[in-house]
């Protein structure tokens, strides 16, 4: 018996499920996205009343057809990866995963087939499937920069939270029950509604003092805006200076390599 062969096997699989190089690859992901796009607009539609009324046999056994050939596509990919527990526990393979159990937790609670428009995040690999290098290349640095940024952001998210907490105990002291302001809580949410420029209007200050500080908040809100854009921002700049190819690592599935590496940076496995 050929050792070799199921290790061709395998390379051919990953090849044809993680690449889109190829005519089989870019012929599987199409097929893919097509299923993800069919599979939600099924779900949307059993969701009006007058079409699961009259097609709500066929519309459920549609949404049984897709589950089970997403379930088997999920299969597959784990058993065509060096390291499976590396994909299962990646973004794409959560996805994958979360994008099959609502239809079989239906089953014990009615209702939650629903939750299956998760699929539409699968339609992210777009951009590999049509050799979007560009485009790829855009997301990898949105985000390389989120990950670079990821502790000022915590700390500034830390100062707005303080900020809030404050601001919302002080109204409770200033406006009290009889203004609506009927615990610190309530204060906290009126607070961050307030800086966050969506102003609701259910709940509003009525004394000077109050309105005043509300003042001050909504100038806070219109200033902080822009912390958090440039803090990115920053970190965007020094991402681009980076290129990135479509190639899938054949043991973790990883993508986004730059051009001349050689081995993956996620887990050193030979490219």
């Amino acid at each position: 018996m050929d050792k070799s062969q199921p290790q061709g096997l395998r390379a051919r699989l990953h090849e044809i499920i993680f690449e889109a190089d190829t005519l089989a690859g870019k012929g599987f992901d199409v097929l893919l996205i097509v299923s993800i796009i069919g599979s939600v607009i099924t779900v949307i539609l059993e969701s009006v009343g007058s079409f699961r009324a009259s097609y709500g046999l066929y519309l459920s056994a549609a949404e049984w057809f897709f589950t089970i050939l997403f379930t088997g596509e999920y299969l597959l990919r784990l058993a065509c990866v060096g390291r499976p527990l590396r994909y299962a526990t990646s973004f794409f393979g959560i996805v994958d995963l979360l994008a099959v159990i609502p239809t079989y937790a239906s089953v014990f609670i009615p209702g939650s087939q629903s939750l299956v428009v998760i699929r539409t995040l699968r339609l992210l690999r777009t951009f590999r499937v049509f050799k979007l290098s560009a485009y790829l290349g855009e997301a990898t640095v949105i985000m390389t920069a989120l990950r670079a940024s990821s502790k000022k952001i915590s700390v500034f998210l830390s100062a707005v939270l303080t900020i809030v907490i404050i601001i919302g105990s002080l109204m409770y002291v200033v406006e009290g029950e009889a203004h609506g302001f009927s615990s610190i809580p309530t204060g906290i949410y009126w607070a961050i509604v307030t800086l966050t420029t969506v102003g609701y209007g259910d709940i509003s200050p009525h004394t000077p003092f109050g309105k005043a500080l509300a003042s001050m908040v909504m100038i806070i809100g219109y200033a902080i805006i822009a912390v958090p854009t440039g803090i990115v921002s920053v970190e965007m700049g020094q991402a681009m200076e980076k290129t990135v190819t479509t190639q899938s690592c054949r043991q973790c599935s990883s993508e986004g390599h730059d051009k001349d590496a050689r081995f993956c940076k996620y887990c050193g496995a030979d490219l």
